[in-house]
């Protein structure tokens, strides 16, 4: 409790987590880590008669104090299955390092080294979290996660004033708040699978099969992939077995499941099974008219204007845009997230640009460039000599 009130007058907390969810569905938390820069602990939240609220409430209820996370997805969904509350307001030094960085995913031991010139020790980062006692070493390699954090911070934070894109971060930022992305809800679970085609019917069995997978996971509490992996899903959703029997003969299954009560269960949510309507059906990556030869080439040229401008500007391009987009503009698509706000003025503009014929590519002393073309004049190859002089 004095540890929370302490930190609670900090402007910003460092936060991390170790945990173990290797054969739980649901992540057992193993310990917290928290400071700023004048102090640091470990909190266990396994010792017997532990009393949470007040870090949870510092974490979630807090508005004064900033929650700063590095890569801090696994972290946050532990705090919103303990609280049904994100941690906020919030920050995530890893992307933030994609504002001021080609770096898309930094890792922590990478951040440090930037930032710090200092190399970590990772012999505890893979040991059990939930055995106790913890060694010094686990201790020493936790608590240092927030340290180093609580130093970096402050100087990431600087950098991005400077650069004045703090703001770029605020979308990316809310996601990582949004509790909706980490409760899996049964009902939507099918869209976290990598679908082959558009048949109602096979996503109608897909959607079918990935909710019920979730549901038995959440309620066993273990991993969804040791009910049924994502592959063998979609083969059942696109091939369906006729019978129970022929489970048996399906990949990744046990033969047992011909027989037993959760084979029984599958096909009884197979053949409750009902198409996708028109509305439940996945949008298209591409929203514009279809790509072909051309259209490739064309999107092939914006990833490279990509990357180009990305090194000028020395960002990761995953913050720009993704490559469904470029295809999209590239197929004739305007509506998209890359040609609004910031983005369009960063990026955006340059690649509507190229789409319509008003930049391209130059070699300047061996590097890669664009060049705005303000005045073309198009020739037709059997046009008058007197014409292609004009």
């Amino acid at each position: 409790t004095e540890l929370c009130e302490r930190l609670a007058k900090s402007e910003f907390v460092a936060v991390d987590t170790e945990f173990m969810r290797e054969n739980t569905y649901w992540p057992e938390l193993c310990l917290v880590q928290v400071g700023n820069t004048e102090e640091a602990a470990a909190i266990d939240p396994m010792a017997p008669g532990i009393d949470l609220k007040p870090l949870l409430d510092l974490m979630c209820d807090n508005e004064d104090v900033l929650k700063v996370f590095h890569a801090g997805g696994q972290d946050v969904e532990i705090i919103v299955n303990l609280t049904g509350k994100t941690p906020h307001p919030i920050f995530d030094t890893q992307i933030a390092m994609m504002a001021i960085s080609q770096s898309e995913q930094i890792g922590y031991a990478n951040l440090v080294e930037t930032w710090m010139g200092l190399t970590i020790d990772k012999g505890a980062r893979f040991t059990d979290w939930s055995r106790r006692p913890l060694t010094e070493r686990q201790i020493e390699y936790a608590i240092g996660d927030v340290t180093h954090l609580a130093t970096i911070f402050p100087r990431i934070l600087k950098k991005l004033i400077k650069t004045g894109r703090g703001l770029w971060l605020n979308a990316e930022m809310e996601k990582l708040a949004d509790p909706s992305n980490y409760i899996t809800d049964p009902e939507v679970a099918w869209k976290r699978i990598r679908q082959a085609g558009r048949n109602p019917q096979v996503l109608g069995r897909m959607k079918a099969l990935a909710g019920w997978r979730e549901a038995e996971a959440q309620h066993k509490n273990i991993p969804r992939g040791r009910i049924m992996r994502d592959e063998t899903l979609a083969d059942i959703a696109g091939h369906p077995p006729k019978s129970q029997g022929d489970l048996a003969k399906v990949r990744g299954l046990s033969p047992a499941w011909k027989d037993n009560d959760i084979g029984k269960r599958l096909m009884k949510v197979l053949a409750e099974a009902e198409p996708l309507s028109k509305d439940e059906m996945p949008e298209k990556i591409n929203h514009g008219a279809p790509l072909g030869k051309e259209g490739a080439l064309v999107a092939d040229l914006l990833k490279l204007l990509l990357k180009i401008r990305a090194r000028e500007i020395d960002v990761a391009p995953r913050l720009l845009t993704r490559a469904d987009e470029m295809e999209s503009l590239a197929a004739g698509a305007r509506d998209l997230p890359v040609l609004q706000g910031w983005r369009f003025e960063v990026f955006g503009k340059d690649a509507l640009d190229l789409v319509e014929g008003k930049l391209a590519f130059a070699v300047e002393r061996g590097r890669l460039k664009m060049t705005h073309i303000d005045d073309v004049v198009v020739v037709a190859a059997d046009a008058p000599d007197t014409l292609a002089a004009e």
